[in-house]
């Protein structure tokens, strides 16, 4: 246990933002205020398991440096007295946020959607939060499962200037969102019909709901109905643990959500990522025109090693999301803040990887790293034909039998991160193509079979993966991971395909880390080129 308390507590102090000192989990209501950004999340003060919730709130000016400040919200009142969980933040006109969030009112799990004021609207920070008396202001009614009624979104305002705000449920094996509407934002009214609703999806859990444009780069405000305009819609499947959305139409007049008629709207639809990411939030930046992206990753490892570390939960690094030019996904990438911290850089082109080569990458802090690459093939030729009996939408059963050791044509190949020196350990970030019919099929993996040494109890190390729907005419794919000691976060294709890792490796630790570039197919591989910078550490104020 000691070798892995010290690479985690070495992450705490260098991971740009790591919640530590307890339970640090959904990012809720961020939002950019008065040139601030703020996040506030899921948060137990008192230990390193899940209890005692409060609104943890951090507040920076570039989304990489990081203050602390007071907890906005704790259980103080009936309507919240046994628990504060997850919501979401609105600024309403004339500059005033409000928080809306669920309160737990007895030890029967009953739900409830409080709000929550800035005591003074003068402070930057907005450091101290106000709940009025008036909470709570949604309450469920009979036809509600009562227990399972959480995580408002972040409210839009409709052509009819009423307010709308979407929460999760189920009923029995129904995901649901339901739809609630207002005049004035105290008082509520639940619409006939759900936003939207899918059988057989199981709890429905922080969703979120936005505007996408479907020309250009920017980001839209949440209230952005007309225009050339699509919507996403997102869930965290409790069932799962995982996230999906899909992307389709607003009707305005039905107060419908409609998804596009090639989603696939369940447990094997998109994702936003394919690894250890869950219940994300996205927020507008005004300051930026951008939406960015807030997700979480809980440990990988045993409860027990929580408790003895003491914290337990990241959140990951920020992303800005816009809809592919193909309109059938979004595309993310990291904020472009976080290029500052890029220090030492290394550059390789033009390099040759034949089968069974490996190339180190050398001259960086590999254990806290950022790597792109542009991977290319002569031909397609020797790919692999995708077997019709395999699972089109389980990419992670294919990665585990088609591991980054298994011999294929045409890949894998990629990365070898997080590797001790003779591969005792190491997290394989890597494609492979397959031959399927008139097309081809990409398969991208995070696989972290490999990763440790340490023999424990409870650890899950999984091979995530995802496919890339991307076109292979010009014969090239791109890779960016961002490696930071006890984590992997990957983009596939710039953004296509996202897969998160948590890793606790052993030997693979600080200078004693190692990375490198592979290949195991028979098709040679060209690193057209290389980019790799050791990354400084921005700064948290705990």
């Amino acid at each position: 246990m000691q070798n892995l308390c010290k690479i985690l507590k070495k992450g705490e102090e260098i991971k740009y933002f790591l919640l530590r000192h307890g339970d640090g989990i959904d990012p809720n209501g961020p939002m950019y205020y008065n040139g601030i950004y703020h996040l506030f999340y899921q948060y137990n003060p008192k230990g390193a398991v899940w209890g005692n919730i409060v609104w943890a709130h951090s507040v920076s000016k570039d989304l990489i440096n990081w203050e602390k400040v007071e907890h906005a919200i704790f259980p103080s009142k009936p309507f919240d007295q046994y628990g504060c969980w997850s919501g979401s933040a609105t600024i309403l006109p004339g500059n005033k946020p409000v928080i809306m969030y669920t309160g737990i009112i007895d030890r029967h799990q009953t739900q409830v959607q409080n709000y929550a004021v800035p005591a003074n609207l003068s402070d930057p920070y907005l450091r101290v939060w106000n709940k009025p008396d008036n909470n709570p202001l949604v309450m469920a009614d009979k036809s509600i499962n009562k227990t399972a009624f959480r995580d408002p979104t972040t409210a839009w305002l409709g052509q009819d200037g009423h307010w709308r705000m979407s929460l999760g449920s189920r009923r029995k094996h129904r995901g649901i969102a339901y739809l609630y509407r207002s005049r004035d934002f105290v008082n509520w009214v639940k619409a006939k019909h759900p936003l939207h609703t899918v059988a057989g999806t199981g709890n429905w859990e922080c969703p979120d709901f936005f505007p996408v444009s479907v020309r250009g780069t920017n980001g839209l405000d949440t209230s952005v109905l007309r225009g050339n305009v699509k919507h996403v819609f997102k869930v965290s499947l409790d069932a799962t643990r995982y996230e999906y959305y899909t992307i389709g139409t607003y009707d305005t007049k039905r107060d419908r959500y409609i998804p596009g008629k090639d989603m696939v709207d369940g447990w094997k639809g998109l994702r936003y990522d394919y690894g250890n990411f869950y219940a994300s939030k996205s927020f507008f930046d005004p300051a930026k025109n951008r939406r960015v992206l807030w997700g979480w990753a809980n440990e990988s490892d045993a409860v027990m090693d929580d408790i003895q570390k003491g914290w337990a939960g990241i959140q990951l690094i920020p992303r800005t999301i816009v809809l592919d030019p193909s309109g059938k996904q979004l595309l993310q990438w990291p904020i472009e803040e976080l290029e500052t911290l890029r220090g030492k850089r290394v550059e390789l082109r033009n390099s040759t990887l034949k089968k069974g080569e490996r190339l180190e990458i050398k001259g960086i802090t590999v254990a806290q790293a950022d790597v792109e690459v542009i991977f290319s093939f002569g031909s397609l030729d020797k790919a692999e034909p995708f077997d019709p009996s395999w699972d089109r939408y389980d990419a992670q059963k294919l990665c585990s039998q088609k591991g980054s050791t298994v011999q294929g044509g045409v890949g894998p190949f990629g990365l070898l991160t997080l590797a001790s020196e003779n591969l005792e350990e190491y997290t394989p970030v890597f494609f492979r193509i397959f031959k399927d019919q008139d097309k081809h099929i990409v398969l991208m993996c995070s696989d972290a079979t490999s990763s440790s040494l340490a023999d424990k109890n409870g650890t899950y190390r999984p091979s995530f993966a995802g496919f890339v729907d991307v076109d292979l005419a010009d014969k090239k794919l791109s890779l960016r991971s961002l490696i930071d000691h006890s984590v992997v976060e990957s983009f596939g294709a710039r953004g296509k395909t996202c897969i998160t890792s948590r890793v606790y490796p052993t030997l693979a630790i600080y200078e004693n880390a190692h990375l490198y570039a592979f290949n195991n197919g028979t098709e040679t591989v060209k690193i057209e080129c290389l980019k790799a910078w050791s990354m400084k550490s921005g700064l948290m104020n705990h």
